[in-house]
């Protein structure tokens, strides 16, 4: 992480006291103040409807931290650091009234504590009142700015739940912020493991000319979880699915960073122009496309959760098979999976590599050897390994694949920081490059939708169709097993 902040600023979450403010954006602003990331003058406004003071909201944020410390490995420093600059605001985020309150408030602080007019509003709330707040923000006057002042919103995802509607979102907020004032949140892009895969790629240059149609078979990018809804999720998730949950935002943007070109400077629109033309050379699904490279499931249970459908035909499972049509990728298979209750928790990036022309060594071991792969663990046991053949020790001549492992924790002693701690350390610092553009979830949404668009126009799946524990349905394995017989 980078120096400490300068500037005066006034964090608005709207959304204040629920889960996410909880058990993320508190405890992330309390480590970025106990290791002096924050500037001397800073306010923390919480914003809900829950009626609470300044002090009560203090009480609610102090046992937030203490959760989340008796959660890590070591005892953290006092909270008192952040708790100073806390504040609470009750108020409707549909009443216009509620926000000509909230604008009286943070002009006092602001006049208090010389804030200088800089503001970060995050909307952690649900998807539907995004829209609205940044109306009423901008109806209370508070989304304009001076020459010498700054003014952000921060979106959560989900953003939209279909092309259309994003395109619908990305409109109204266009109407009242400019792009750059706009940071669209994914909190993958905040893992450790995920901002060094440009790192990896561009800072070695031992791999980056074997990042091509011609060394590489497959890209795999799995991304498996074994919680399932844990009472909470389940009204949500069986309103979006796996697809619209995980690969629109995560799983499309580690293949962003796992296949884009060079950019021509590490800054937020050169990064972002990259991802952009990734996400514009993958080919629009037909409904036969569908068919044939797409496997969904559901897990056996799910249907009992609590907030979901008893008949419902969500998807907590989906494997998809799809290519960078592009001179680079042009070929090489993209195998995704993802999906909720399978037998461990992964998400990984694995580059498997073409077979040697020959096989050499067929008089003494199997032929063809496993082949080469390049494997990025982004959790857990975040770290990279890499597995070749090697001759076994000995007079008679045996090969065995074998590997080369660097985990982060082996590496690096230090606390490694939590994705928000990062993502809102950069709003802060107006550093947009781990945050998506709306391009971006456009064209994430349009890969997307003609996938759905496909399932609307085939015959419903047999759902459930997966045990939870194991690694999906059966039938994935065809799209994710697929033979080494290309050549180039």
């Amino acid at each position: 992480m980078t120096d400490t902040l300068t500037e005066p600023f006034a964090f608005v979450i709207f959304g204040g006291s629920g889960d996410l403010s909880r058990g993320k954006l508190i405890p992330a602003l309390y480590h970025l103040a106990a290791l002096g990331y924050m500037p001397e003058k800073y306010a923390v406004v919480g914003v809900s409807r829950t009626p609470m003071n300044d002090d009560a909201f203090r009480e609610y944020a102090r046992d937030a931290i203490e959760e989340h410390r008796a959660g890590e490995e070591t005892a953290g420093p006092s909270s008192d650091e952040l708790l100073r600059s806390v504040y609470y605001q009750a108020g409707d985020n549909t009443k216009p009234e509620s926000f000509t309150e909230l604008k009286r408030r943070l002009d006092a602080l602001d006049m208090q504590l010389q804030l200088r007019g800089n503001r970060l509003f995050y909307l952690a709330v649900a998807p539907d009142l995004a829209p609205v707040i940044v109306q009423n923000l901008d109806a209370a006057g508070m989304l304009h700015h001076s020459q010498s002042s700054w003014v952000r919103v921060v979106f959560e995802k989900p953003f939209g739940h279909d092309l259309e509607s994003a395109r619908t979102l990305n409109a109204t907020i266009q109407r009242v912020l400019s792009e750059e004032q706009i940071y669209r949140i994914d909190h993958y892009l905040g893992k450790e493991t995920v901002q060094n895969i440009l790192t990896f790629r561009f800072g070695n240059s031992i791999f980056e000319p074997l990042f091509n149609r011609t060394q590489v078979h497959t890209i795999r990018i799995t991304v498996a979880e074994t919680a399932g809804m844990d009472g909470r999720r389940g009204a949500y998730y069986d309103s979006a699915g796996a697809l619209r949950d995980m690969v629109q935002n995560h799983v499309l943007q580690l293949l962003c960073l796992i296949a884009m070109e060079p950019p021509a400077a590490f800054d937020a629109e050169s990064i972002r122009d990259e991802k952009v033309k990734v996400l514009r050379a993958l080919p629009a699904m037909t409904t036969s496309d569908v068919s044939a490279s797409t496997v969904r499931g559901q897990y056996r249970g799910y249907r009992n959760e609590p907030g979901v459908d008893p008949g419902s035909m969500t998807e907590t499972y989906v494997a998809l098979r799809t290519s960078i049509e592009n001179w680079r990728w042009s070929g090489v298979p993209i195998l995704i999976q993802t999906g909720k209750r399978l037998g461990r928790r992964l998400t990984d990036i694995e580059i498997e590599f073409n077979q040697p022309p020959l096989c050499l060594f067929r008089e003494f071991s199997d032929c063809p050897p496993n082949p080469n792969s390049l494997v990025m663990r982004i959790q857990p046991n975040e770290g990279i390994s890499l597995s070749f053949v090697c001759k076994q020790p000995g007079t008679r001549f045996a090969v065995q694949d074998v590997k080369m492992d660097f985990a982060y924790g082996g590496t690096f002693p230090q606390r490694v920081p939590e994705a928000y701690e990062r993502l809102l350390l950069d709003a802060l610092r107006g550093d947009a490059s781990l945050f998506t553009r709306s391009d971006e979830v456009e064209l994430a949404w349009q890969f997307v939708s003609a996938i759905r668009e496909g399932w609307s126009r085939l015959p419903e799946p047999v759902f459930p169709n997966y045990e939870p524990g194991t690694q999906g349905p059966a039938e994935a394995s065809r799209l994710l097993n697929p033979t080494q017989t290309r050549r180039q």
